[in-house]
């Protein structure tokens, strides 16, 4: 399964947040992974159940995102396990450009990247 993240540029004001949330559920579309930037163009990055359902929602909004295809992955929740896919994708020359933990379901947790280079990631990753 391919799921994306989107990447909704926001002002960096009060209430900026709540509105794209409200957006969502509206919509009834269940957000597993969300985290904010602020920077020369604040945004909130969200990765849902529903990658149509997100992409139609912000589009009838109009709001203005980006969908970048995400790497899921299952990893044992113990130290050094992170670092361990961090490490590949460094010798492997990939740039993470964002990383989720999206929760743990002992023994393993799932996290969420994306990277510059996905299919050479996917690669290195051993990911189907």
């Amino acid at each position: 399964m391919t799921l994306k993240q989107f990447d909704v540029f926001i002002q960096n004001k009060p209430g900026e947040i709540a509105r794209i949330t409200e957006i969502m559920a509206k919509k009834a579309v269940n957000i597993r992974g969300i985290a904010t930037g602020v920077g020369e163009r604040p945004m909130v990055h969200i990765i849902t159940d529903d990658d149509v359902s997100a992409h139609n929602a912000f589009k009838a909004a109009g709001v203005e995102f980006t969908e970048k295809e995400i790497i899921m992955l299952a990893i044992l929740d113990k130290p050094g396990e992170l670092h361990k896919i961090t490490k590949k994708l460094e010798r492997g020359g990939v740039n993470i450009e964002s990383l989720f933990i999206l929760g743990a379901n002992l023994p393993v947790e799932s996290i969420a990247l994306t990277v510059d280079k996905t299919d050479h990631a996917k690669e290195i990753l051993d990911y189907s």
